[in-house]
């Protein structure tokens, strides 16, 4: 069977480095943290620092709606969404016609949601539970609430796969549009986890910082002096289209990868993942002209990605220009690989690779060619990778 090359026709983001493709495109080129402190719960629970998304309203995006009744991490998507399609010159009656597939990953379902009814039976008791509430908080919400606001028939699926959820829906999506089963798909990753559950645990476990001194330089990706990652939250959603589609093309989907780690060895399944992806694309590793880092600033974790890519690229990698974006961003678990794929889509058109917020000090567990400062430089491709807690691996290459 002949596939069918798959583009990129639209990019709808909702992230803290800015909502939309104009203000993500600026501010992402910026070497700016966007994490803080938050402070919405009590001085009892301790400091939290995390990244977190301003100045969003789902009532600018979908009309009459109620921001109280829709969980956060669906309202993230349901705005990339139309902001994608929008992008894409898309209004909702044609994405209608044309039966599209819907697949959107997420790792958590909604803790928000779920907090909320735990607090509420501790409180008034068990007779105050909503039978609403395990529905309203499912990932597979998320693509259904996408697919209702779309209306029509679509083919509504959500993904989870960990941290690597926005990833795969992404590949997995380019995949059938590939073969020809669909003409059109809205992917992407959304995440919402800014809550005091799963915060607390997080942090708890070591993910997430406790001390709320200078928050902004908390994230560190591949820098000596890195600890660990800081958590952040938003959406970036993607209209996909064949090649033979009239819209322009931001970026081309050549190859998706994916695999697990084996007990006790962090990112080693990355490598099989980036052996798939490249493969799939028909690219070598002397053929990679740049990489979109995983990189969440942890100490683990950025080590086991700098060797992985050491083992596949050798002697070139102190060649080719890599990058995290979580410095700028933090880690928005599912939806951080498809800011990734996003943000890479957008260094292909306009010839830029973003800065890696905070590195500062090399790390010779890290020998990667990193830069604090955005380099404009026209590039053929780049490999975006990812990674989860439990073990999975994800990996995608995009070509101008």
């Amino acid at each position: 069977m002949k596939r069918r090359r798959v583009k990129i026709t639209g990019i709808g983001f909702v992230t803290p480095a800015g909502i939309g493709c104009e203000e993500f495109l600026r501010h992402i080129q910026e070497p700016v943290s966007r994490v803080g402190v938050l402070k919405r719960w009590p001085d009892e629970a301790g400091s939290f620092v995390a990244a977190e998304v301003k100045g969003f309203k789902l009532e600018s995006y979908v009309e009459g709606s109620n921001p109280k009744r829709v969980p956060r991490h669906t309202q993230f998507a349901l705005g990339a969404t139309l902001l994608a399609l929008r992008d894409a010159h898309l209004s909702l009656a044609q994405a209608q016609e044309r039966s599209p597939l819907i697949m959107i990953g997420a790792a958590l379902m909604d803790f928000g949601t779920i907090g909320k009814i735990f607090e509420r039976v501790a409180k008034s008791g068990l007779i105050s539970a909503v039978p609403t509430s395990v529905a309203d908080s499912l990932v597979s919400g998320i693509s259904a609430a996408i697919g209702n606001l779309i209306g029509g028939t679509t083919r509504a699926m959500s993904l989870q796969s960990a941290c690597c959820s926005g990833l795969d829906a992404i590949g997995e999506a380019a995949g059938l549009v590939a073969t020809g089963e669909s003409d059109l798909a809205i992917c992407g990753g959304t995440e919402a986890p800014l809550h005091l559950h799963p915060m607390l645990e997080l942090r708890l476990a070591g993910l997430a910082p406790g001390n709320p001194e200078r928050p902004e330089q908390q994230c560190r990706p591949f820098d000596r002096w890195r600890t660990t990652g800081v958590i952040g939250e938003g959406a970036c959603v993607l209209v996909l289209e064949p090649e033979t589609s009239p819209r322009p093309a931001y970026a081309f989907i050549e190859g998706h990868g994916y695999a697990s780690d084996m007990a006790e060895a962090s990112c080693l399944g990355l490598l099989e993942a980036v052996r798939l992806a490249t493969g799939n694309a028909g690219l070598r590793p002397g053929d990679i002209e740049a990489v979109s880092a995983w990189g969440p600033g942890h100490k683990v974790l950025d080590a086991a990605e700098a060797a992985m890519m050491q083992q596949y690229f050798g002697d070139a990698l102190a060649e080719i220009p890599v990058s995290s974006i979580k410095g700028a961003i933090g880690n928005p678990f599912a939806a951080a690989g498809a800011i990734q794929v996003g943000c890479a889509a957008l260094g292909l058109r306009h010839g830029f690779i973003p800065p890696t917020v905070n590195w500062q000090h090399p790390d010779p567990a890290c020998p990667l060619n990193l830069s604090v400062k955005p380099r404009f430089v026209s590039h053929l491709n780049t490999l975006v990778n990812a990674h989860g807690l439990s073990g999975s691996n994800s990996c995608l290459v995009l070509t101008r």
